[in-house]
């Protein structure tokens, strides 16, 4: 594959100026017309030798080479209650009125953003300098900073782009666009799918879909399509005390309904944005985690059961008995 070094990139087509001036405060960097990079909470606590992200513990990503971007950072097809990211649908659900940028640049561009983000922490004396180093060539690109990535119409080719550089993929959707998975020829190193509710009510009153009459659909759609696939599938549950923990039946036949390897538990935090629409007291603590867990597990209509958990995250992972090895390379 040949790349594009640089792309003329006119900024009008894309988010409005003020717009990206909050962001940017925000300490996102903006990479061309649409998307984004943004230094992950782990990401700096493992630079700085003070521990990393569930996902290492759970998948092994190492969170200091993991680059967390965005191509779609503030178009999305759902408005959901539980979401910190600031502007995550600010231009609302349609990119189609935008020119989209190149997969090719787009990912050098991002990696010159993390990059930059980085550059403040090499006179840090708290961080190893091989660790910064090595965290300059990110191995592993975390597609779930904010919006919804499916809306980028050249998403195939951003995953190969990034696969052809020897870096893995995590992509993360909410389901709403069946299509653009099913379509994919490049598929990501792991799928993550993220479910807020069990019945067309549940889901509907928490994700708040831009289009509520085909989300449900669309949803049960994307466990079909996600059968069919052949890579790492996980379901993860973002769990919101009085609003989705309930049920528990019904997200284990979700999982199996996917053929996915992993079942993911994990609490709500009330922080960023999310402050707005639901407050402390709907946190659920890990132990609440476990709990609802443990009926997912002793409800589920085939062999389910807990592997694995993260106190600091208040998450849990639950997986068939016959689970596969779960790291990534």
């Amino acid at each position: 594959m040949s790349y594009v070094v640089e792309q003329i990139v006119d900024l009008s087509l894309g988010m409005d100026e003020d717009l990206r001036h909050r962001l940017e405060k925000q300490h996102y960097y903006l990479a061309g017309r649409h998307s984004g990079v943004k230094l992950c909470h782990w990401t700096k606590k493992d630079i700085t030798g003070e521990g990393q992200c569930y996902k290492h513990k759970f998948y092994g990503i190492k969170s200091a080479n993991c680059m967390q971007v965005s191509p779609a950072l503030t178009w999305c097809t759902e408005r959901c209650l539980f979401c910190w990211r600031s502007e995550s649908y600010a231009m609302g659900d349609d990119m189609s009125k935008i020119e989209h940028d190149a997969p090719d640049w787009l990912v050098r561009e991002m990696i010159k953003g993390q990059q930059k983000l980085l550059s403040g922490y090499g006179g840090n004396p708290k961080v190893d300098r091989k660790v910064w180093e090595n965290a300059q060539h990110p191995k592993h690109v975390a597609i779930s900073l904010s919006g919804e990535p499916t809306l980028y119409k050249h998403l195939d080719e951003f995953l190969e782009v990034c696969h052809d550089l020897g870096m893995t993929t995590f992509l993360v959707t909410n389901g709403t666009n069946p299509d653009v998975l099913k379509n994919l020829k490049n598929l990501p190193t792991q799928l993550y799918l993220t479910v807020a509710g069990n019945t067309p009510k549940m889901h509907s009153a928490i994700t708040r879909p831009f289009n509520p009459k085909q989300a449900w659909e669309n949803l049960n759609k994307t466990l079909d399509v996600m059968a069919t696939l052949d890579t790492r599938k996980v379901i993860r549950m973002t769990l919101v005390k009085g609003k989705n923990m309930e049920n528990p039946e019904k997200y284990a036949e979700m999982f199996f309904r996917a053929k996915a390897h992993f079942l993911e538990a994990k609490g709500f935090v009330s922080v960023g944005d999310a402050r707005n629409n639901y407050g402390y007291e709907r946190m659920p603590d890990l132990n609440d985690i476990l709990d609802f867990s443990k009926q997912i597990v002793e409800k589920s209509p085939e062999h389910l059961e807990i592997i694995d958990f993260s106190k600091s995250s208040c998450a849990v992972l639950m997986a068939p008995q016959d689970y596969p090895w779960r790291f990534l390379e």
